[in-house]
């Protein structure tokens, strides 16, 4: 399987952006899609998490509200809106694919991930 993420770039505070992230190699539709971050000397953290039909959906605390994550299965792609950005939303996002049904914070739980874009948002 493969993931690549894009649609990072530099905003202001209040702006807002939409990541994407294609994957390739596996039936996409039957798997967990997750965003997680990881900002400069911080641990990577989890974001949101989407079950494969888009029924289930589940949101880190400080981006709950601001944030939503969706999927095409028909485009093989999980998306992230990210509306009234802060700074401490910068980070490097990460979209990763996990086997089974369920949703899950834990990274480890995880099977592949992308490759990573940057955010940055700065005045």
């Amino acid at each position: 399987v493969q993931l690549q993420a894009y649609g990072g770039g530099f905003v202001r505070p209040g702006d807002s952006l939409r990541l994407s992230c294609a994957a390739s190699g596996r039936t996409f539709s039957i798997y967990v899609m997750g965003w997680f971050r990881q900002a400069p000397g911080k641990e990577r953290e989890f974001v949101a998490a989407i079950n494969k039909s888009g029924s289930s959906i589940n949101y880190a605390d400080s981006v709950k509200g601001r944030f939503t994550i969706s999927r095409d299965n028909a485009k093989n792609t999980v998306y992230l809106q990210m509306n009234s950005l802060k700074p401490d939303d910068t980070a490097v996002y990460y979209c990763a694919l996990k086997g089974g049904p369920t949703l899950s914070r834990a990274s480890q739980q995880y099977d592949y991930w992308g490759q990573g874009t940057l955010v940055t948002v700065s005045s």
